[in-house]
C-alpha cells in the first residue's frame, strides 16, 4: 500500500500547494455564501479547477520528472550495437502503432523492468533498466518494448490523468461538505469557517485520495492486459508470452522510484486488500490472458 501511496504522492502535493495557494488568496472563503452555507455551484467548478489542475500538471511533468528520479540517459546518438538496435526497434514499433518516435533511454537498475511516460503520444519516452538489458533475451526485450509503445498508442497516460482529474475533484468536492458539515454540526460554527473546517478538510481530502486510488489502479491494471495485447501483435505472442515468464521467474524486486512503479511493465505483488491497489495484475493472470487469446 505504501507502494501506491507514494505513487500518488506527486499529484496530492500538487494539490496541497494549490488548496493553501487558494487559501492564501481568500479564494475558499467565497464558496461560504453569506459565511452560512457552502454554494455547491461554486465549490464544484472549484474543485474541477483545482482538481484538473493537478492531474495536468503532474501529466505535463512527468517526462521531466521520470528522467530525473531514475537517472535515465536519453539515447541521443548510441554508444553500441545494443543502443542502436533498441532506437531502431522502438521507431519501427511506433510506425507500426501510427505513433511519434519516443525517446529512448537507458537506466541503471538491478531488476528487469521498463517504463513509458509522457503528456503527448508524439512527444513520448520509453526506458529500459539495465538489468533488463542483462537478463532478457532480445525477442523478449522486444516484446517488453511493444508493450510500452502500446501504453502510449492507447493514450493511457491521457486517460490516467483525466480519471485522475475526475477523481481529485470529487475528493476535493466531498472533502469541503465534509469538513463544512463537522464545522457546523459538531463544531456549531454559525458563521464563515472555524479551524475544525479546514483541519477536517485535509484529512478528509487525504483519506478520500488514498481510498479513490482503488479506482485508479483498477485502471492501471486493465490498461497492462491491454498493453500485453498490443506488445503481442507488435512483437509476437510468443515472445510477450516469453517476456512476462521471465519477469514470472525474476526474484528481483522493482527498483523504480514508487511515483513510476505503476508505469513499469513489472509490479509489486500483494494479497487481501492490498490487491485492491496493485497498479499490476498478478503476471500468471497476464500469461493466462495472452494464451487463452491465442486459442
Amino acid at each position: 500500500m505504501n507502494r501506491i501511496f507514494l505513487f500518488l504522492l506527486t499529484n496530492i502535493a500538487i494539490l496541497a500547494v494549490f488548496s493553501v495557494t487558494m487559501r492564501l488568496l481568500g479564494v475558499e472563503s467565497l464558496l461560504d455564501a453569506q459565511g452560512v452555507n457552502l454554494d455547491y455551484n461554486a465549490l464544484l467548478i472549484y474543485a474541477a479547477v483545482l482538481g484538473f489542475s493537478g492531474a495536468l500538471v503532474s501529466l505535463a511533468l512527468s517526462k521531466w520528472t521520470a528522467k530525473r528520479m531514475t537517472g535515465a540517459r536519453v539515447i541521443a546518438e548510441p554508444r553500441d550495437q545494443t543502443e542502436r538496435w533498441l532506437v531502431e526497434t522502438v521507431a519501427r514499433q511506433a510506425e507500426q502503432a501510427g505513433i511519434g518516435t519516443p525517446e529512448v533511454a537507458v537506466y541503471d537498475a538491478p531488476d528487469m523492468n521498463a517504463f513509458a511516460t509522457g503528456a503527448r503520444r508524439n512527444n513520448a519516452l520509453v526506458a529500459v533498466s539495465s538489468g533488463l538489458l542483462r537478463g532478457m533475451q532480445r525477442g523478449e526485450v522486444e516484446a517488453v518494448l511493444a508493450h510500452e509503445v502500446s501504453h502510449i498508442a492507447n493514450g493511457d497516460m491521457v486517460t490516467l490523468a483525466l480519471i485522475q482529474g475526475v477523481i481529485n475533484t470529487f475528493v476535493i468536492f466531498l472533502s469541503r461538505i465534509i469538513g463544512h458539515f463537522v464545522d457546523r454540526v459538531v463544531f456549531k460554527t454559525r458563521h464563515g469557517h472555524g479551524p475544525a473546517f479546514w483541519l477536517t478538510a485535509i484529512i478528509a481530502e487525504i483519506i478520500l485520495a488514498v481510498l479513490a486510488s482503488i479506482i485508479v489502479m483498477w485502471f492501471s491494471r486493465r490498461r497492462e492486459f491491454r498493453a500485453d495485447a498490443g506488445g503481442a501483435e507488435l512483437a509476437g505472442r510468443a515472445n510477450m508470452v516469453a517476456a512476462l515468464k521471465r519477469l514470472q521467474a525474476s526474484t528481483g524486486q522493482p527498483h523504480l522510484p514508487d511515483q513510476l512503479a505503476a508505469f513499469g511493465i513489472s509490479g509489486g505483488i500483494g494479497g487481501g486488500v492490498k490487491k485492491l491497489f496493485m497498479s499490476h495484475p498478478p503476471l500468471d493472470q497476464r500469461i493466462r490472458a495472452l494464451q487463452d487469446d491465442d486459442r
